[in-house]
């Protein structure tokens, strides 16, 4: 019988690198995928700060960024004028190496990350679909239905469902995925074309027309236009042309299209599972959480929960910690969930609101508003911070202890950056690491070296005092770069206390 640590439901990014994570981390997963071969179309496009930086681990940054189009700058549209230019560059300065957002659609997204995943052995198991699983003591056994149509059972420590909305992982453990539909009929047109929206920036129309969005590709006149339908063409999606998707909006935007090279219609849900775990099956991505595409996040968060599983997996797997770690995957997970879900409903319906009251606010007060807001610096950092994801937090969580400066457990780490050099280099590890900011004592270096537990002292300087961290205390930084303590002292027993507490070997190798 065929066994693995962890099989993989779904080759989308979310499972590839969930699989190319535990990879990293010396687990060999098995990852399966129904379909015959990669996507070679997409929805998602946005690879948000957060993302990047933790590509950092992988050293995928570079590779997204170079193959990307680096987005500088946010328009907003009404009647037929630009009134507002958000700089995206300038709002995230000084917050992340990535104070951009970078567009790289899903399908090549896929291809690299199928690439990288090869380079470890593992291949995608096209044409296997999962047919149903059940817990059996201390594994999971799978039935999975083959290429050439033979049933093969197999087991498994664990299960991932990276299956998509529809997730089978999902059905099969009976958990609610409450939560509703838009009305409205999203389109999706990847098209060559000319214009004033086509200028490598991203263009959104506030109008009381169909809503519509320009999302420059890389290359020449490239971009991918998104947009909804409504009124009597919403309620024959399945026959939906381009053609008869709303001229009005294309129009107000002046947007010529001269070739068009892909068309799709889809409905947006907004939903959240009720459960993100059950004994050893996890849902991640698209079959824990559903959302509109405001704001770019679908394919981010699920990489962040692949992440998120990922480094607690491999240290269950490894002996590295008690199998209670897993626990803390769901409460992390599903409170950012149910979060952005709000958020994004929120903000889509501002946009593709129907009724004179929502067209005043669109198109007078929005205007209005908007220059300001972006003339604020505040304003201007807050919408950053919240896109990009790098407010994501674990505050209040089990694994998160302690407030030293500004930055509490839970915190993303803030990044510092001098002519003297970047606090993110050492992040690379995959592993448990202590950063002090000024000094340390003899007690924590000695404490550290015993325990093979890495530890960075970086002298005093104003850039982090600007960032929030704290002087001569400590913190100390998951696998996944977020912050499990954050002290004000130099006392190692500290952190002695915090892995015994929640049954973690920071380093498999230490007695």
């Amino acid at each position: 019988m065929n066994r693995s640590d962890v099989l993989i439901i779904g080759a989308g990014p979310t499972g590839l690198v969930l699989a190319l994570w535990l990879s990293k981390l010396g687990i060999r997963p098995r990852i399966i995928d129904k379909s015959s071969s990669p996507g070679t179309t997409s929805r998602a496009l946005a690879v948000q700060a957060r993302t990047l930086e933790l590509y950092r681990q992988l050293d995928l940054s570079q590779a997204v960024v170079q193959n990307g189009h680096r987005v500088g700058a946010a328009n907003f549209w009404v009647k037929g004028e630009p009134v507002t230019r958000l700089p995206l560059s300038s709002i995230g300065e000084g917050l992340t190496p990535y104070a951009f957002l970078e567009i790289y659609p899903q399908d090549e997204h896929e291809r690299l990350l199928i690439e990288r995943l090869e380079a470890f052995g593992i291949r995608v198991e096209r044409n296997t679909e999962l047919e149903g699983f059940e817990e059996t003591g201390d594994g999971i056994t799978a039935r999975l239905r083959l290429p050439d149509g033979q049933l093969e059972i197999c087991q498994t420590c664990y299960l991932a469902g990276c299956d998509g909305a529809r997730s089978i992982v999902r059905k099969t453990l009976d958990t609610g995925f409450p939560g509703g539909t838009y009305q409205q009929i999203f389109y999706v047109a990847d098209v060559q074309g000319s214009g004033p929206a086509f200028n490598g920036e991203l263009h959104v129309d506030l109008d009381e027309a169909d809503f519509l969005a320009v999302f420059p590709l890389a290359g020449e006149g490239r971009a991918r236009l998104i947009g909804t339908v409504r009124d009597e063409r919403a309620e024959r999606a399945e026959t939906l042309r381009f053609e008869d998707v709303s001229s009005r909006a294309i129009e107000h935007m002046k947007v010529q299209v001269e070739q068009l090279n892909w068309f799709s219609t889809y409905r947006v849900h907004h939903r959240v599972a009720d459960h993100f775990r059950t004994g050893r099956a996890f849902l991640l991505g698209d079959a824990a959480h559903v959302h509109s595409p405001a704001g770019g996040q679908g394919m981010n968060t699920g990489i962040g929960d692949a992440i998120n599983l990922a480094w607690k997996l491999a240290a269950v797997l490894s002996g590295g910690a008690q199998a209670r770690l897993l626990d803390t995957y769901e409460p992390e997970r599903i409170a950012f969930a149910r979060k952005l879900v709000a958020t994004t409903d929120r903000v889509f319906s501002f946009v593709t609101a129907e009724g004179r009251l929502a067209d005043l606010l669109r198109t007078r007060v929005a205007p209005f508003l908007l220059p300001k807001m972006a003339s604020l610096e505040t304003s201007r950092e807050f919408l950053f911070r919240t896109v990009s994801q790098i407010t994501l937090d674990y505050r209040g969580m089990p694994l998160s202890n302690g407030v030293a400066g500004h930055v509490h457990g839970g915190d993303r780490l803030p990044w510092a950056h001098d002519g003297e050099g970047d606090n993110f280099e050492s992040l690379k590890c995959m592993s448990w690491q202590v950063h002090v900011y000024g000094d340390t004592s003899d007690e924590m270096i000695a404490w550290c070296n015993e325990h093979h537990l890495p530890l960075h002292v970086f002298g005093w300087r104003p850039a982090f005092e600007a960032a929030g961290l704290g002087r001569s205390g400590f913190y100390l930084l998951r696998p996944d770069t977020y912050v499990a303590i954050a002290e004000t002292c130099s006392d190692p027993k500290v952190i002695e206390r915090y892995f015994r507490d929640h049954g973690i070997r920071p380093f498999f190798g230490s007695p």
